[in-house]
């Protein structure tokens, strides 16, 4: 059997020099890649990386495509009134999308990562004639990224390797120290990579170059109760930014875009028991309706039990393609009230550990 080409993703962070550092004990031929997306700080030390993990490395431009998949989308979804997780696509369209492709061309069969979760080998379906990976969480709760791979597709997901899986943080830390693994990169950062101050409502009206448009924010009675600068610095669930005193502090339930208002509420108004999701990249059964599953409507959400309805008969879900997937939508109801269901973000469904799918809050 021939032996395998891995390609490795390399941050200069410490996740994935520890994966390439384990892949280079099993495997004889490895490579590793480093992509730019134009919006670094600094440029990475190529040849230190080469050196601490002893294979060559090379450099993919990505910019042009980070900047229409990721930032265009990032940026249009905002200014509809809807908050984005750009990681969620950056993973379906850069590192396992664009990345994949270009690793494939250098001769890889696969690509690693030093992503925080697990995949699940193909399993058969011999009525179907088919056969699927699937995700899984990662073995650390704190740091598992099974959230931010949810779109993933089986095809995507049979050309992956996730060395950390079954690790934790502080043992990847812990590696990294007895075998003389330095990152060459500055410590992680928990913010979107492309916003360096975190300035949200800058970095859009420099990229549309477009001034704000000041409008009306009202309560739950419809009376205005204060003005905006431009509902583009506003997410469902947001306090800071409103400054409207009251007795008690207001929150965003709605961005009404088409009239340019911003409605608030009190906190004990903000909850919701159900959505709908468009966009859905289904790895599960055909059912119809899929019961007490737990649903995490952010990344941040503990998760919640509940039950997810397609829409019409759309069945042989797990054998529809990329445009197919792209119509697939249903309806989510909580067995009890969510806060800030936030139409822009994800929600990702489990059972268990695995991973059934993932939709686009409406």
């Amino acid at each position: 059997m021939t032996e395998p080409v891995i390609a490795v993703a390399l941050s200069g962070g410490v996740d994935s020099l520890v994966s390439g550092y384990i892949l280079k004990q099993k495997y004889k031929h490895i490579f590793g890649i480093h992509f730019i997306t134009g919006y670094e700080k600094e440029p990475a030390d190529i040849a230190r990386l080469e050196t601490q993990l002893g294979f060559p490395v090379s450099i993919i431009d990505l910019s042009k495509v980070f900047e229409e998949k990721v930032i265009q989308y990032f940026v249009q979804t905002y200014l509809k009134g809807k908050t984005p997780n750009p990681c969620i696509i950056c993973n379906k369209k850069i590192k396992f999308g664009e990345l994949l492709k270009h690793a494939q061309t250098m001769g890889a069969d696969f690509l690693a990562t030093g992503h925080y979760a697990t995949i699940v080998n193909p399993i058969s379906f011999p009525d179907k004639k088919i056969s699927r990976c699937y995700l899984e969480k990662g073995k650390d709760p704190l740091k598992d990224q099974s959230y931010f791979l949810s779109m993933l597709t089986s095809d995507q997901l049979e050309k992956i390797i996730f060395p950390l899986a079954g690790m934790t943080k502080i043992k990847v830390k812990q590696f990294a120290k007895e075998n003389h693994i330095a990152p060459t990169q500055p410590s992680e950062s928990q913010d979107i990579c492309f916003i360096h101050d975190n300035n949200f409502s800058r970095f859009i009206l420099e990229k549309q170059k477009m001034t704000p448009e000041p409008g009306n924010i009202v309560d739950m009675t419809g009376k205005i109760v204060g003005h905006h600068q431009g509902l583009h610095q506003f997410t469902i669930g947001q306090r800071r930014g409103i400054n409207c005193p009251d007795s008690e502090p207001y929150y965003v339930k709605k961005i009404d875009v088409e009239n340019n208002c911003l409605h608030v509420c009190f906190k004990k108004d903000l909850g919701g028991k159900d959505c709908r999701v468009k966009n859905v990249n289904w790895n599960y059964s055909d059912q119809k309706t899929i019961c007490d599953i737990i649903t995490k409507i952010r990344y941040s959400h503990k998760g919640a039990i509940s039950k997810l309805t397609f829409d019409g008969s759309q069945l042989n879900r797990t054998q529809l393609n990329e445009s197919q997937l792209k119509e697939l939508a249903g309806h989510i109801v909580f067995d009890d009230p969510q806060n800030a269901i936030t139409p822009g973000q994800a929600a990702v469904f489990y059972k268990d550990a695995r991973v059934l799918g993932a939709g686009i809050i409406q």
